[in-house]
């Protein structure tokens, strides 16, 4: 058995079950109970499996899933023995009311993901783990027959997306990448009149995202706090002493330290830039794509810390139909222009225009036209009816390819030409050197 320091995974396992006896645990109905083999019947509830309860999970992801009625959630994991036990007075007041609370009861507890992935009675995944483990979690439920959805960033590196992409469509499963912004209203609109030309050809698009951080606690090594399994936690990243700025806060959700660290995240150039890019593409109409030019520039946290991800950035794409994408630490916004005005969404509401008509403008009976709906609930319904989603695997390691390139320009301080189809750099060997691999020093 594999050992977590002095105790065994299942002792660890039991201390984080310290519950009262009201906490029993039913059997889990088998997926094939439930019409699996490709789509679930559409009056039985998806069973979901919870990989990763940390910030992002139990503040959007879990509540979601718990108040939906034609989903249950049957498993939790989490390598954090204090986040699996969820008892903490943080978490009760997130969750806030009944049934909630009731509905947790109810599910499983696991240490090791991989024991969620191969459960017959689970039929789909929720990854809400640091960046370094989507896709290793991703591919082995894809394999498995699991239906997806993975917090973005996607990737970590260009080629594993590739492979993820290849996998869902091989598999014939749901995917579903988890990022709101097509879901918001204000970008959903935009998207809308951009992509049935109120504003004219589209000519220039800008989006920007927050600045990374501009100083670094140091790296003090510490003691493995007794509830995490570390080596679990670091999975396929380098292995680094640990440190409680590395990981996420002990007894805590605040914002986790490794997004700040190029062992696990790329920081806000893929965290934030996957949200605003994926809007800039999907106007653009090249989700399914990417450009053919990138050049930028930009500067990294300074050196002598443990936070090392670039800090400020301006990334300058050319898309092969002549439209150009400037991309910059800013605020979080996406502006189209074209040749008849402009149009801007600006994070979490605001949206303008020029002239001011085209927000109110009609569309035409044969406009190009999107759902507008919640990206989980878009996400089980896809399952249901076997469908697609409106951000799938392929359109999600786009987005995030699109990042990584503007990072790859900015890190190597070169003017690259790339090849959308082939996904390689046509005039740079060296830069190819980073599609199968993540950036983890600065220049």
């Amino acid at each position: 058995m594999r050992q977590l320091g002095s105790l065994s995974r299942r002792q660890m396992l039991g201390r984080a079950m310290r519950f009262s006896a009201a906490f029993s645990v039913p059997a889990i109905v088998p997926a094939q109970a439930l019409g699996l083999g490709g789509m679930v019947a559409a009056n039985d509830r998806i069973t979901v499996g919870m990989i990763g309860l940390g910030r992002q999970a139990v503040a959007y992801n879990l509540p979601f899933f718990l108040d939906a009625s034609d989903a249950e959630v049957v498993a939790l994991c989490d390598v954090d023995a204090w986040r699996l036990a969820m008892e903490s007075p943080e978490l009760a007041k997130t969750l806030g009311r009944q049934p909630r609370p009731q509905k947790l009861r109810s599910a499983k507890r696991y240490r090791d993901w991989r024991e969620v992935v191969e459960h017959p009675g689970i039929d789909a995944l929720m990854i809400s783990t640091p960046d370094h483990w989507h896709v290793p979690m991703a591919l082995a439920g894809v394999k498995a027959g699991k239906h997806v959805c993975c917090e973005k960033p996607l990737t970590r590196f260009i080629a594993e997306g590739r492979q993820l992409a290849d996998a869902v469509a091989q598999a014939g499963v749901v995917f579903r990448t988890d990022s709101e912004f097509r879901s918001l209203e204000p970008f959903h609109r935009t998207v809308e009149l951009v992509r049935n030309g109120l504003i004219g050809p589209l000519k220039r698009i800008f989006t920007g995202v927050p600045f990374g951080p501009d100083r670094s606690p140091p790296a003090v090594e510490m003691p493995v706090p007794e509830e995490l399994d570390y080596e679990a936690w670091q999975g396929p990243a380098p292995r680094r002493p640990y440190c409680g700025d590395r990981v996420h806060p002990r007894h805590g959700y605040s914002r986790p330290g490794w997004m700040n660290i190029l062992d696990y995240c790329d920081g806000m150039i893929t965290n934030w830039g996957t949200h605003l890019n994926d809007i800039a593409q999907w106007g653009n109409n090249t989700d399914r794509t990417g450009p053919v030019e990138i050049e930028g520039s930009g500067e990294y946290t300074p050196a002598g810390g443990l936070w090392n991800v670039i800090r400020s950035f301006e990334v300058r794409y050319r898309y092969a139909n002549d439209v150009e994408l400037c991309y910059r630490t800013d605020r979080p916004y996406v502006r189209f222009e074209g040749t008849e005005g402009w149009i801007q969404a600006d994070y979490p509401k605001g949206l303008t225009a020029e002239p001011i008509s085209v927000l109110t403008a009609a569309l035409p009976p044969e406009a190009v036209r999107f759902p507008l709906k919640p990206e989980k609930r878009d996400f089980l319904d896809a399952i249901k009816t076997g469908g697609s989603t409106l951000a799938d695997a392929e359109v999600g390691h786009r987005t995030t390819s699109l990042c990584h390139l503007g990072h790859i320009a900015v890190h190597l301080g070169r003017k690259l030409r790339w090849d959308p189809v082939a996904e390689r750099f046509t005039n740079c060997e060296e830069a190819n050197r980073y599609l199968d691999r993540p950036i983890l020093e600065p220049p």
